[in-house]
């Protein structure tokens, strides 16, 4: 049987619940219904973006909230419909059926058991490190993308125009230009004008359920002066009631085409959830656990797509208004999804004439911040690898596609990685003065070396990738000194592991230092290198006086076996 701290941590409402008191209730009923009534309209937005009927945009806002406030670990992330996850739906399913089709909407819904399956067992065993592969630059390089690609599908239902669908910006700019004679004017000035409502409003009052006044608005203009009979395109008959449960009929080849959507939402929707979940969590001063986190986010996966719903995450702009609105703990969750609740069993028909452009509009105005303009700035001040990684995300994604941008990105990742662990950062090392201390020559000038002793530090673990820079590096530094060299003393304190190819390296220095009559010693090399090498037979050779604990030792020794008056010299630099 579990002990009870193993259920808490599994189940963690359990643990907050104990503590809840009527601060805490106060608080979430604030939120709760502030997020819940903003919830109603954007839900419905992501729907459609997503290319589904809005009322699977109330259904996915029920069940997975009350099922991540029981097993998530953040208090005030807000799950739900996202704009990215909604537009990674349409950009997977719709090559595999029609947008809006009954089969389209199975395998939505397909879809977000097959993350919530993923994302669950990602986090029993443990495996939250996978979306370390998907760099902030890379992630910020494809949200940046999606943002425009988001906006640019919402030109349609904005403007009134009949432009094919497509994901790929520059198309829906040449289309919408060879239409702009077509522009329907109602719908543009309902449209636009709810884009301005709802800056204004924000802009006066963030928490302000802005996007549910241009709906009121919006409906009710429409349905007085029967604009829907002008040319502007309304929602329509939204189905009333709960979402009932229903089991996914599973095949092979559906699983197969779905699952590489599958795979970028449960790693895309992951890592936007976890980033806005850590911010706030050190915000209030608790920790979130990212593994847990992707149980959490699973449950509700798995528990929504039982009751019709397609894949949901943690949201940046809701978590933000949850917090600011008074969240204390997963409860004000719970709170918004009966209110969702509420408003599918009875408040559907108001929607009836609900026009499309007002839900164009907020999704454009919500998509509007995920455009990382001062990431952009930023790297390229600070980190030009890194801003190249991002540019090519950005550009892969506007120019290929929506999962072809993120794979690109990914793999640009892995060969950073690769890259920079083959080239790690080494350095000849100088003493400071009098003193025991050795920095990097090229970073203090008055660090100072002598011309019978050469101090290198290799800032990795030594293995079959990076062996070659190893011996490259310091054979350069070796033949620099000339033949005074009497000692090379390697500063092992940052390799942290050796594996068979270096120890094979280290050996080979060793023979190639003799045959030149000059001696090694290591400084500072960690117990289990030192292990490592006594096991591999490396150390046969050598006297147990090679292992020094720091390079002061190292050296002194070394002067004390060799009775010699050992000058300094300043050191040389390229800089």
């Amino acid at each position: 049987m579990k002990s009870k701290s193993s259920i808490t941590k599994f189940i963690p409402i359990l643990d907050w619940i104990k503590s809840y008191n009527s601060e805490d209730a106060k608080g979430d009923l604030n939120a709760g219904i502030t997020v819940g009534i903003m919830l109603i309209p954007q839900g419905m937005a992501y729907a459609m973006l997503a290319g589904l009927p809005p009322i699977y945009g109330l259904y996915a806002s029920i069940v997975p909230l009350i099922l991540y406030a029981l097993f998530g670990t953040s208090r005030q992330l807000a799950v739900g419909p996202v704009a990215m996850v909604s537009l990674l739906v349409l950009a997977g399913v719709g090559e595999i059926a029609e947008v809006g089709s009954d089969r389209f909407i199975q395998l939505a819904i397909m879809t977000a058991m097959g993350v919530g399956l993923f994302q669950f067992f990602m986090g029993v065993f443990r495996m939250g490190f996978l979306v370390n592969f998907l760099s902030h630059p890379v992630l910020s390089g494809f949200t940046s993308a999606a943002a425009l690609i988001i906006g640019g599908s919402q030109v349609k239902s904005l403007l009134g125009i009949d432009i094919p669908r497509t994901n790929y910006v520059h198309e829906i700019v040449i289309n919408t230009i060879n239409k702009i004679s077509e522009i329907e004017p109602f719908t543009a000035l309902i449209g636009i004008g709810s884009i301005a409502i709802i800056i204004l409003l924000r802009k006066w009052k963030r928490t302000f359920p802005s996007a549910l006044v241009v709906v009121g608005v919006g409906t009710l203009v429409t349905y007085f002066f029967g604009l829907n009979e002008m040319g502007v395109a309304i929602v329509g008959q939204v189905p009333e009631g709960l979402p009932s449960f229903q089991m996914t009929s599973f095949n092979w080849t559906d699983l197969e085409a779905i699952f590489p959507t599958v795979l970028v939402i449960s790693l895309v929707g992951y890592m936007e959830s976890i980033a806005v979940a850590k911010a706030i969590a050190n915000k209030h001063g608790y920790k979130v656990d990212p593994n847990q986190e992707l149980i959490g986010l699973g449950a509700a996966n798995i528990g929504g797509a039982l009751f019709q719903a397609y894949p949901t995450t943690g949201g940046f702009s809701r978590t933000a208004v949850n917090d600011q609105a008074g969240s204390r703990t997963g409860m004000a969750s719970i709170i918004s999804a009966l209110i969702i609740a509420l408003t599918v069993l009875f408040l559907t028909p108001l929607f009836y004439y609900l026009p499309n452009a007002v839900l164009g509009a907020i999704i454009i105005v919500a998509v509007a911040g995920l455009f990382d303009s001062y990431e952009m700035k930023h790297l390229w001040k600070t980190d030009k690898k890194d801003f190249a990684m991002l540019l090519a995300t950005f550009i892969a994604t506007l120019a290929l596609g929506i999962e072809e941008g993120i794979a690109i990105g990914v793999i640009l990742s892995l060969i950073m990685v690769i890259y920079n662990s083959t080239k790690p950062h080494s350095t000849e090392l100088g003493r400071l003065g009098e003193t025991k201390n050795f920095r990097n020559i090229n970073r203090y000038k008055e660090a100072k070396t002598e011309e019978e002793i050469l101090v290198y530090r290799f800032d990795s673990e030594l293995y079959f990738a990076n062996v070659e820079h190893f011996r490259s590096a310091i054979d350069s530094l070796i033949d620099e000194k000339g033949d005074k060299l009497e000692l090379v003393v390697l500063d092992a304190s940052a390799i942290n592991s050796v594996d068979s190819t270096g120890v094979h390296a280290l050996e080979e220095l060793i023979e190639d230092l003799a045959e030149k009559n000059i001696e090694l010693y290591f400084a500072g090399a960690i117990g289990p290198v030192r292990d490592k090498l006594k096991i591999s037979g490396i150390t046969d050779g050598l006297s147990i006086t090679n292992f020094y604990f720091d390079v002061s030792d190292a050296i002194e020794a070394f002067k004390r076996g060799h009775q010699k008056d050992h000058a300094y010299s300043p050191v040389q630099t390229n800089l």
